[in-house]
């Protein structure tokens, strides 16, 4: 599995609120959040590589903050540029992710247990059945949230912007791939195309069969209130979420 990482995101309302580090650079548990992630992928049986993209921003903070090594030390791409939104970072990354038969992306700024990480790799690399995987939560903390809807088979029938009656899950940033996607990424940013959620939308239009995966929560770092909920969440004082900790397709 190639797995990669956006990370090309400024952090501006983290930075209105006193986060002066780029959001890649936050501190969560005394590793920041792109470092986190690549040990987190790092230690997967089938981890092949890594790639990231950082923005200039991120590059040059850390630079002059003198950290060192450098939080993406362990990555085998870097790719330093600036892009408008996720779709366009994903579409940077393409060439690298081609190389490889299926990939696993997610944002920085996704933070979750590790052990449903661990969980949903373990079920996408026996899932065969499927083109692709979608990591979906319950657990909803984005201001803008996608919600997903699915059939008795797990398998993603729509993306929605606002819920309907049969939208109870919401997408959780991490999605694992096959490169045959990338074909489909090329048609959105020829028409024009600006969001992630465009693009899963338009996977489904393409008939990829993608199974949805629930994780028992997953929250978004877009506030500084929410550094301390993910510290809650993988340092949780109690043993176990009442409603909430089922690693399992939907």
């Amino acid at each position: 599995m190639h797995y990669a990482i956006i990370a090309a995101g400024q952090g501006s309302r983290l930075r209105m609120e006193g986060i002066c580090a780029p959001k890649p650079l936050v501190q969560l548990d005394g590793d920041t959040l792109i470092g986190r992630l690549i040990t987190l992928m790092r230690r997967q049986p089938d981890c092949k590589r890594i790639s990231v993209i950082i923005s200039p921003a991120v590059s040059d903070f850390a630079v002059t903050a003198g950290i060192d090594p450098l939080p993406w030390a362990g990555a085998d791409d870097v790719i330093v540029a600036s892009t408008p939104g996720s779709m366009h970072s994903l579409h940077r990354l393409a060439p690298h992710l081609r190389q490889s038969e299926r990939f696993c992306l997610m944002t920085v700024d996704t933070v979750f247990r590790p052990e449903d990480f661990d969980a949903f790799t373990a079920y996408m690399r026996q899932d065969t059945d499927a083109d692709g995987h979608m990591a979906v939560t319950t657990y909803i903390d984005d201001e803008k949230p996608l919600y997903i809807s699915a059939d008795t088979g797990s398998w993603i029938t729509g993306y929605f912007d606002t819920p309907l009656p049969d939208t109870r899950y919401v997408s959780g940033g991490i999605y694992a791939l096959p490169s045959s996607s990338l074909d489909v990424l090329d048609d959105c940013i020829r028409a024009g195309m600006m969001r992630m959620r465009d693009f899963q939308r338009a996977l489904v239009a393409s008939g990829m069969r993608l199974r949805a995966y629930q994780f028992s929560r997953i929250i978004d770092i877009d506030h500084a209130a929410d550094i301390d909920a993910a510290l809650s969440l993988i340092r949780p004082k109690t043993p176990a979420y009442s409603s909430d900790t089922d690693n399992k397709p939907i």
